[in-house]
Formats: structure tokens, sequence, C-alpha cells
């Protein structure tokens, strides 16, 4: 038993500085000095931001619609039967701004976006892309990794502040049909409720979300040795401890701002 939890933890310790080294080489080439190949990258960039970004709008607006509706009926029935009706504000935003709205985005790049990262690296791994692209003298990281990097950064932050205000404004409106609370009464509750250092930290989760969803989806694809049955292996190894680390980040980050 000893052993065994000697060498998981030796694993464990190797693997986080794996991870850690590949998203600090990344950090290096995003602001190293432009070199050839930048309008590549910068499309690559944009190529990920639209698959991330754009064409997760439709899922996460649905769910951020139901989940909103969810939580504003459940307290807005409540909360008036203890007497404490004014609190809706302050519950809608500490569980959805707070805590549901990047966590949840999150999950959804990582099952969405994540697998497509990780699989398609290690796809390329398995067809020898990789190999050609090191042989060229290509740095793999410059044109592979931190253009995935910063396109699931900005593409995330983005999606979490547009499921927070579907989820607020339009949770609201759909349950407006079994609440008595007038919409202005709402908002203005919504507004004394929510801090700026609110929408700062939900904007710091989120960018740390997508910075670890990237790096680990990437590094799991690289990881691909040469066999075609890798990479499903790699994809739910890169999947389980993406969403790990996401929840580590989010305890760590609500704990250092909130207790």
């Amino acid at each position: 038993m000893i052993a065994w939890t000697g060498r998981k933890t030796v694993e464990g310790v190797a693997y986080a500085a794996d991870v850690l080294f590949l998203g600090y080489l990344a950090f290096k080439e995003l602001f190293s000095p432009a070199r050839r190949g930048r309008h590549e990258a910068l499309r690559t960039i944009a190529r990920q931001v639209l698959f991330t970004g754009v064409d997760a709008l439709p899922v996460v607006g649905a769910l951020a619609l139901m989940l909103g509706l969810i939580v504003i009926i459940q307290a807005g029935l409540a909360l008036p039967q203890v007497g404490a009706g004014e609190l809706l504000a302050h519950i809608v935003v500490v569980a959805l701004v707070r805590e549901l709205g990047p966590l949840l985005t999150a999950f959804i790049v990582v099952w969405r976006s994540g697998t497509a990262m990780c699989t398609e690296l290690g796809n390329m791994r398995v067809g020898q892309e990789i190999d050609g692209l090191e042989a060229m003298g290509i740095s793999v990281v410059r044109f592979l990794v931190m253009p995935r990097m910063v396109g699931a950064i900005v593409a995330i932050i983005c999606l979490t502040v547009y499921f927070d205000l579907v989820a607020v404004v339009g949770g609201f409106l759909v349950a407006k049909v079994k609440l008595t609370v007038p919409f202005a009464v709402y908002l203005a509750g919504i507004e004394d409720a929510l801090s700026i250092a609110d929408v700062v930290i939900t904007i710091v989760k989120s960018a740390l979300f997508g910075l670890t969803i990237a790096v680990i989806c990437c590094h799991h694809g690289l990881a691909v040795a040469g066999s075609t049955t890798e990479v499903p292996q790699q994809n739910s190894r890169a999947m389980l401890n993406t969403v790990a680390a996401c929840l580590v980040l989010d305890i760590i980050v609500s704990v250092s701002f909130y207790a």
C-alpha cells in the first residue's frame, strides 16, 4: 500500500510538471517576437474561437436558460416562504454568476472542444504529421498548442459572459409566469448584488479554465505514441484530468476571494 501510494504520488507530480511545462512553453511562444508563420497561427486561433465559442452558442444558451429557470423558480418560490424574498438576486448571483456559469461552461468546452483537440493531435501523432513538423524545424508548441490555448481562453470567457446573461435575464423572463417579482425590481436587485469583483473573478476563473482545458488536452494528444488505440485512451484520461483540475481551480479561486 505504501509503495502504491508513493508510486502514484510520483506519477502525479511528474504529470503535473509535464503539463505545467507545456503551458509555460505555450505562454513563452505567445509573448515571443513574431517569426515565420504568424498568419497561420492567427488563422488557427480564429478557427479555434469559431469552433469552441461561436459553434457552441446554441448548446450553452439552452443549458443556461434551463438552469437559470430552475434556480430562479426554486429560489423565487422558496425564499418568500421564510421571509427572505429580497435575497433572490443574491442567490442568483452566487449560484449562477460566481459558480455555475464559469464551471458548467468549462464542462461544455471540455466535452465538446477538449475532446476534439486531443483527438486531432493524437491522430496527427499517429499519422506522423507532428514528426514531420519537428523534422522541418517547426515548433509544435507554437503552431499547435499555443493557438489552441489562446482560442480556448478567448472563447470560454465570451461563453461564460453569454451563459450568465442568458441564465440571469432569460431565466427570469421565462420564470416570470410563476413569480410575482417585477422585472425592474429583479434587475435592481441583481445590480445591487453583483459587484465588479464578481465579474473580474468570473473572468479570471474562465481564463484559468480555458488555459487548463487547452494545455491538458493538448498534452494528452501529443502523448499518443503511435497506435490508433491510444487516441481514445488518452482522450478519456484528458477528460477526467481536465474536469478534476477545473474543480480544484474553482475551489482554490472561490476560497481565496470569498472565504
